[in-house]
């Protein structure tokens, strides 16, 4: 029987306090806990990042943080950005620049840009190469990734 410990964590701006057992992954807990399906488990080994979300407002890939250690922290999932019936800036972008084919990676890819643009708002198409290195996408060639970053860089506005 696995042992259980209670985690105190505000996703998306709503706080939960859950027991779950020690060696939940975040990714299974926001998945299978809270519903958030939008965070996607892709390669279980830390090497595709379509599990990526933001804790405390850093990018991380879910599939290697335990839910324990999300504990007192602030999570953002790809639900958290969309408000008011708009897309949030880099959303947008990746929607104008067809950065997106099959859309499993997009979450992962969405969040790991909000990140590197919050960090460096005037990121460069090879600070935007380099901040992406985690996060593999089959389908795009990341051209049309880079594009979107790039557009949403310039994009008026707060990308918090």
């Amino acid at each position: 029987m696995s042992e259980h410990v209670r985690v105190e964590v505000t996703v998306n701006g709503t706080a939960h306090s859950t027991d779950v057992p020690a060696r939940r992954l975040l990714v299974s807990y926001l998945r299978d806990d809270l519903g958030l399906t939008g965070t996607k488990i892709g390669c279980d080994t830390s090497s595709c990042g379509a599990c990526t979300v933001l804790l405390d407002g850093e990018s991380v890939k879910s599939c290697t943080v335990l839910a324990v250690q999300a504990d007192g922290a602030r999570v953002e999932t790809i639900e958290s950005l969309a408000a008011g019936g708009s897309l949030h800036p880099v959303q947008e972008a990746f929607r104008e620049e067809h950065a997106l084919q099959c859309g499993f990676c997009t979450p992962g890819m969405v969040l790991a840009v909000v990140s590197l643009l919050r960090e460096n708002p005037g990121a460069c198409a090879e600070d935007i190469r380099r901040g992406l290195e985690g996060n593999l996408c089959r389908c795009t060639g990341y051209t049309p990734i880079v594009r979107a970053a790039i557009r949403a860089a310039g994009a008026e506005g707060e990308l918090a």
